[in-house]
């Protein structure tokens, strides 16, 4: 009598059962997902060692993340690292807009012996000097890519 009782209750407490709890029940009964769940139980180790990993490594980019002063120093770390590019390129380009400009006021023309005598000018040997080894390397890595 008491095994009657308690198939009544069970086969009660399944028909209670929420129509999205049957749905869970009916994915369980099929073959692939008693497979998946098979390789799922046999990664358990692994799959829990990936967990603690992933979380300490959340907890340190979490502490990273809200720490105010490491941000602070990195920030004038960077400052310190960009600041002196930064005024060099400022310093290139005020001196590449007042060249522009001086260029446009002047309206003399260059003849051969102003050049000879541009040519004497230490900054200019040091561009062309510049402009030539640019040159070849240019013509370097042209004859590389053949």
């Amino acid at each position: 009598m008491s095994q009657t009782t308690t198939q009544q209750a069970e086969v009660a407490s399944t028909a209670a059962l929420a129509p999205e709890q049957m749905d869970v029940l009916d994915q369980l009964m099929k073959p692939e997902i008693q497979e998946s769940l098979n390789v799922l139980v046999a990664n358990l180790p692994k799959l829990a060692e990936m967990t603690t990993i992933l979380t300490k490594t959340y907890d340190l980019v979490q502490t990273v993340a809200n720490d105010q002063v490491l941000i602070s120093d990195l920030k004038g770390g960077m400052e310190e690292f960009v600041k002196p590019i930064q005024d060099k390129a400022k310093g290139i380009a005020q001196a590449a807009i007042e060249a522009n400009d001086r260029s446009h006021a002047e309206t003399a023309t260059i003849g051969l012996f102003g050049m000879l005598k541009m040519l004497k000018d230490p900054q200019v040997q040091k561009t062309l000097r510049f402009a030539q080894a640019f040159l070849e390397v240019l013509a370097e890595r042209q004859q590389q890519k053949r």
